[in-house]
C-alpha cells in the first residue's frame, strides 16, 4: 500500500491564512522525511475551509522543496480554468520535477467561483467532459486544435512537451529523482528512477506525461473517468462499501469502453480519508473532536452558490464522528488494520489521508511522523 498526506491548508478558528499555508509546507517536508509516498493538495476559493487557491502553484513550491515525494492536486477545479493553461502548468511541473507530479482534476461545485472567474454555471453543469478531453489531449499529443461547443482554436504546438521527460533529465541537468510508480493506467506518470519502488504490473511509460486522475462523486463522473481510462480519487465522506461500488462501476464502464484487463486491474485509484494517530483511540478521537467541528462550521458555512440555490451543510460534529468511524483514527495498529481492510474491500491501495485535523502545527507534524514510523511498517 502507498500512503500519502492530504493537505487542505485549512484555516482553523483563530488562525491566520499564512499560518495555514505554513502548516501545509511543513506537513509536506515532514511527510517526505517520514517516508510517506505522496502529498495531495486541495484547492478552494474565498473560504477558510482551505486557503490554497491554486493547487498547481503550491505543488510547484513543494516540488522545489522536496526530492523524493510525489506531489498531487486533489484537486485542481477544472471549470474555473482554461484546460490548456492547466495542461501547460502540469507539463511544466511534470518535466521539472522528474515525474513526481500528479494532476488531479474535479468538477468542483456551483460556487461563486464561476462568477468571479467568468466561466459561468455552464462550465460546471455541461462543459466538464469537453474541458477534460481537451486537457488530456494537451498532455498526450504534440499538436492540438479544438472545435467544440466551448473551446475552438487553430492547431498549435504543445510547449513544453510532457513526453520529453527522459530527454530533459539526460541532457546534463543532473540525476532524475527516484519516484515511486503510480500505476499502469493511461495518463499515469513515469516509471521508477534509480532506487525507486515499482508497483506490480506497472509498465514503464515515462514519456506519457503526468499521471492524471479525476475526483468522482457521482455515477456520471465514474463513467467519464472509466471511458477515458483515468483512475479515480474518492472522497473521505465515503465508506468502504460505497467506494467498492464505485470501483466496480468504474470497471464495468472500462470494460465496455474496451480497456484491457491489465489497465482495469491495475488502475491506481486513490482513497481519501482522515488519519490521527495516538496511544489510544479515545485520545485520537478527542483531538479531532476538539478542533474539526469549528473548522468545518466556519469553512463549509462560507461557501456561496453562484445562482442562489439552496444548499444543506453537514452537521459539523456528526461529520467529524462519521470520519472518525470510517478512517484510521486511533492507535497505530488500529490505523494499519483500517487501511488494510479498506484495501481488501475496495481494491484501492493508495491513500490520501488528512493529517492536519488537530489544527495545530506541532501536533500535525507529530501525527505525520507517527504515521510514517509506526503505521507504515505494519502495512508490509
Amino acid at each position: 500500500m502507498r500512503v500519502g498526506a492530504f493537505v487542505l491548508a485549512a484555516q482553523f478558528p483563530g488562525q491566520g491564512q499564512g499560518e495555514a499555508l505554513h502548516r501545509a509546507v511543513r506537513t509536506t517536508e515532514v511527510a517526505e522525511a517520514s517516508g510517506l509516498d505522496s502529498v495531495w493538495l486541495a484547492e478552494h476559493h474565498f473560504v477558510p475551509y482551505g486557503v490554497c487557491p491554486s493547487a498547481v502553484t503550491l505543488a510547484g513550491v513543494l516540488l522545489g522543496r522536496t526530492r523524493r515525494i510525489r506531489v498531487g492536486t486533489a484537486v485542481s477545479v477544472l471549470p474555473n480554468v482554461h484546460p490548456v493553461a492547466l495542461g501547460e502548468q502540469a507539463a511544466l511541473l511534470h518535466l521539472l520535477s522528474g515525474g513526481r507530479f500528479t494532476l488531479g482534476v474535479g468538477r468542483g461545485g456551483p460556487w461563486v467561483d464561476l462568477e468571479v472567474f467568468g466561466t459561468g454555471l455552464r462550465a460546471y453543469e455541461h462543459d466538464f467532459p469537453e474541458s477534460l478531453d481537451l486537457l488530456i489531449r494537451w498532455l498526450r499529443e504534440p499538436r492540438v486544435s479544438a472545435s467544440g461547443e466551448r473551446f475552438s482554436f487553430r492547431e498549435v504546438p504543445v510547449v513544453p512537451r510532457p513526453d520529453e521527460l527522459d530527454a530533459l533529465w539526460a541532457d546534463g541537468t543532473g540525476a532524475r529523482p527516484a519516484v515511486a510508480r503510480a500505476g499502469g493506467a493511461p495518463g499515469s506518470g513515469p516509471g521508477p528512477g534509480p532506487g525507486a519502488r515499482s508497483d506490480a504490473g506497472a509498465r514503464s511509460d515515462a514519456g506519457s506525461g503526468p499521471e492524471t486522475l479525476i475526483a468522482c462523486t457521482s455515477p456520471r463522473t465514474v463513467k467519464l473517468a472509466a471511458e477515458r481510462g483515468l483512475p479515480m480519487l474518492l472522497g473521505m465522506h465515503c465508506g468502504d462499501e460505497e467506494k467498492a461500488d464505485m470501483v466496480a462501476l468504474w470497471r464495468r464502464h472500462a470494460r465496455a469502453a474496451g480497456r484491457s484487463p491489465g489497465e482495469i486491474a491495475d488502475a491506481p485509484h486513490v482513497s481519501a480519508g482522515v488519519a490521527q494517530i495516538a496511544d489510544c483511540r479515545g485520545a485520537a478521537v478527542e483531538a479531532l473532536a476538539k478542533s474539526m467541528p469549528g473548522w468545518l462550521r466556519q469553512g463549509l458555512g462560507a461557501h456561496v452558490t453562484v445562482d442562489g440555490r439552496a444548499r444543506t451543510m453537514r452537521d459539523p460534529m456528526a461529520y467529524t464522528e462519521l470520519l472518525c468511524g470510517l478512517h484510521p483514527v486511533g492507535t497505530p495498529r488500529l490505523a494499519a488494520d483500517r487501511l488494510t481492510t479498506t484495501a481488501e474491500r475496495t481494491g484501492i491501495r493508495r491513500f490520501a489521508l488528512l493529517v492536519e485535523g488537530s489544527g495545530d502545527l506541532a501536533a500535525t507534524e507529530e501525527n505525520v511522523r507517527r504515521l510514517g514510523a509506526e503505521v507504515l511498517p505494519l502495512l508490509g
